[in-house]
């Protein structure tokens, strides 16, 4: 299946380098449509053989997926799952380096048959904008759909928000034409009912539909709910995971008052992670990189004792909502002592004009521009004093940097600062 499968995405690649450029971008659609059946139907459709649950919304969708995974894990499940961070098929787990949130469609069946060839009972698939779009999610046969969140992102790829909200809902409708399996599982909607967006998800067909918050009236509240993770937003992306325990009817007590499974939560990789040091400095590094995850990082960080904040942060080219770069600037002038702007992902952009943009809204008496992201890290760990805060926020532990001509680096934030630091050592 695998030689078959090579042999076809050869063929298709073949013919889109065949194809003249304006055409095929009109025949896009159809070519991914093909694509997700073809890959579907040389895989032999594994996902008619687990329960899969679907995770899609702006924020909180590689949480929600990891936060998932734990609590049916330690309910007794076998897993497997999809994100932006890491990969999983049962007791095996690691870091995803495809620089992809969603696979594409032959990596993604791919995957998934591997689930099922190693027993897994419970496909999480974190399923992005971007891969309903590309129609990744097409020959995927979804049993639970969660939604976290919705405020504006890829607005230049999807060309308004309206439109990026449409196209998060093409999943929800996708649902009703998934077949029902013999797992006895309902097809069912999750949502967040404190986002003003959750009505228009829920108003999609299920089987049935369950709704978790804080502040709402809410199928599934925090109650007594203790976490060891920090962040307010992560009551959501943990709450989301009970909702899903709810709907495969796993015994409220091994989920309530969540003392197995809940209060001993791991927190993704690059995702509010300390890097442990001698320097007595506080280092932390965050996937955030757009304002309003920035903005709640802030607000997490506030229980954290610090002293000074030294903020290193970019922005991702490829024409990838570039009205946030200023914003980004902005914000982190007004919270951060340090602004050390520097190279993200510039794709084929000029890298150095995307962190001019993102500096415009700094004051000169806080700001650092440095191009190279080793620098920039080497530049403020010796700003930092002892109790300093440095964040480290755009990557989290992403494996790849994304440069020109569609070159990708090895890179993680994670390792590059622990280098840096035994050099001070």
């Amino acid at each position: 299946m695998g030689r078959d499968s090579k042999m076809i995405n050869k063929l298709l690649n073949l013919i889109k380098k065949i194809i003249p450029k304006k055409l095929f971008e009109k025949l896009q659609p159809i070519y991914h449509w093909i694509l997700a059946k073809i890959s579907a139907l040389v895989y032999n459709y594994p996902s008619n053989k687990m329960i899969v649950i679907g995770v899609t919304g702006t924020t909180g969708k590689s949480s929600s997926c990891y936060f998932i995974a734990q609590i049916l894990e330690k309910a007794g499940f076998k897993v497997g799952m999809s994100t932006t961070t890491l990969f999983k098929i049962n007791k095996k787990e690691w870091l995803n380096n495809k620089k992809m949130t969603m696979l594409g469609r032959f990596g993604l069946q791919k995957l998934l048959k591997q689930m099922v060839k190693n027993k897994c009972e419970v496909a999480i698939i974190e399923t992005s904008s971007e891969g309903i779009k590309q129609f990744r999610h097409l020959g995927i046969n979804y049993d639970i759909l969660v939604f976290t969140n919705l405020y504006p992102e890829h607005i230049e790829s999807h060309g308004s928000f309206e439109n990026y909200k449409t196209t998060k809902g093409k999943l929800f409708k996708y649902l009703s034409k998934c077949k029902k399996k013999k797992l006895e599982i309902k097809k069912t909607i999750i949502a967040n009912l404190d986002d003003e967006h959750a009505e228009y998800f829920l108003n999609f067909w299920a089987d049935k539909k369950i709704t978790y918050g804080i502040n709402s009236n809410a199928d599934v509240k925090l109650n007594n709910l203790k976490i060891n993770l920090l962040g307010d937003y992560n009551k959501y992306n943990i709450l989301a995971g009970v909702a899903v325990a709810k709907v495969l009817k796993v015994a409220e007590d091994k989920i309530y008052p969540v003392k197995s499974a809940v209060e001993n939560l791991k927190p993704l990789p690059g995702r509010l992670e300390f890097i442990k040091n001698d320097l007595k400095i506080k280092i932390l590094i965050d996937y955030a990189f757009e304002p309003k995850a920035i903005e709640k990082l802030y607000e997490t960080v506030k229980n954290v004792e610090h002293n000074k904040i030294i903020h290193i942060l970019g922005s991702a080219g490829g024409g990838r909502d570039k009205s946030r770069r200023q914003i980004l600037g902005k914000l982190t002038s007004e919270n951060a002592n340090t602004v050390i702007v520097t190279n993200e992902d510039p794709y084929d952009e000029n890298p150095q004009e995307i962190i001019n943009q993102v500096a415009s809204k700094v004051p000169e008496n806080k700001l650092y521009k440095i191009l190279d992201r080793r620098e920039a890290i080497q530049k403020a760990l010796l700003l930092a004093k002892p109790n300093d805060l440095i964040l480290l926020t755009g990557k989290g532990a992403e494996q790849k940097m994304c440069l020109a001509n569609g070159k990708m680096i090895d890179w993680d934030d994670r390792k590059i600062v622990k280098e840096e630091i035994k050099k001070l050592a």
